[in-house]
């Protein structure tokens, strides 16, 4: 009882505070923003894609009637398939979901390998010009459309694209590599497409990092292993959650970089859901790939997240 007393409490101060420090009208117009984006935004599209996911895919004139009731046929459907399917499982499309699932994992994991060396320099240099510069190329190529930058790397990767060439020039193969079909192409472009999620989430972080702590451990003889294992990756562990959660959500979610740069057997879960609302018009059926997309990818961000003993607290840092 006392501790809920403490709990609330705290939220009073933290409230009043919060409304002290920006006026009583720029604060009712924050928690009017925020409330509008969480309900009409996220909330309510979402709850209204759930109660599509449990109905029959009718015609409009059925609709409301006897027949508009509640069904889990739509889950059904992913897991054994259509009622003339003879088999078992419905294999196609649970591998699809499989493969995605996966394929976003080792995007994220590629991601957090290329991006700490690079955020660590960035957040030890200090602000200096070189890594002012840095940061602002890094962030000029995201100034052009995403599809178009997709487009860009199916010509790099292509047969007779310029990686190609560069190989074959340089004798290191005798004969063009298929990238595309390889899935090469389709997870370097996912990778790129989300970098700067996965880099400035770490920058920010390990920019408050005090240096003297690492200076310290050197002449204290520890390594360079041993400083990061211990100092610098404990340090950066919210900001490395926070990238890693955006990167997977995102890349278990995209729907351009599949479709242009995937592969004739690298189908994508999003693109099942995007057949079954567009090609199949079967609103229903789509909006139950989708949740169970949605739930999947959020329950493996929360159980990662309690592996590693992070909180929603120490993301929003």
């Amino acid at each position: 009882m006392n501790e809920t007393v403490k709990h609330t409490a705290k939220k009073k101060v933290i409230f009043s505070e919060f409304f002290r420090n920006n006026g009583a009208v720029m604060g009712s117009l924050l928690f009017g923003l925020v409330g509008f984006w969480l309900i009409f935004l996220i909330l309510l599209p979402q709850l209204s894609m759930l109660d599509y996911s449990f109905r029959y895919n009718l015609p409009p004139a059925e609709v409301g009637g006897p027949k508009d009731v509640y069904t889990l046929s739509n889950y059904q459907h992913l897991l054994y398939g259509s009622d003339t399917s003879h088999q078992r499982y419905n294999s196609v499309d649970l591998k699809v979901f499989v493969r995605t699932i996966i394929a976003a994992i080792m995007v994220t994991v590629f991601n957090i390998l290329l991006c700490y060396p690079l955020a660590y320099f960035l957040g030890q240099s200090k602000g200096s010009g070189f890594v002012r510069l840095l940061v602002v190329l890094l962030i000029i190529p995201y100034w052009i459309n995403e599809i178009l930058r997709a487009f860009a790397l199916r010509i790099i990767f292509g047969d007779s694209g310029l990686l190609n060439d560069v190989l074959i020039f340089l004798h290191i193969t005798s004969e063009p590599i298929d990238f595309i079909r390889q899935d090469i192409a389709l997870y370097a472009g996912l990778g790129y497409a989300y970098i700067l999620l996965m880099l400035f989430p770490m920058y920010n972080v390990i920019e408050s990092l005090d240096r003297n702590q690492i200076e310290a451990a050197r002449d204290m003889g520890a390594s360079w292993v041993r400083i990061h294992r211990r100092i610098v990756i404990p340090h950066a562990k919210p900001g490395i959650v926070s990238g890693a959660t955006m990167v997977f959500m995102l890349s278990a979610g995209a729907l351009a970089a599949p479709q242009i740069l995937g592969g004739p057997s690298s189908l994508w879960f999003t693109q099942l859901v995007y057949q079954w609302f567009n090609d199949s018009l079967n609103w229903q059926q789509g909006a139950a790939y989708a949740m169970v997309l949605l739930v999947s990818t959020i329950t493996i961000v929360l159980t990662v997240m309690r592996i590693f003993k992070v909180n929603m607290g120490d993301i929003g840092k």
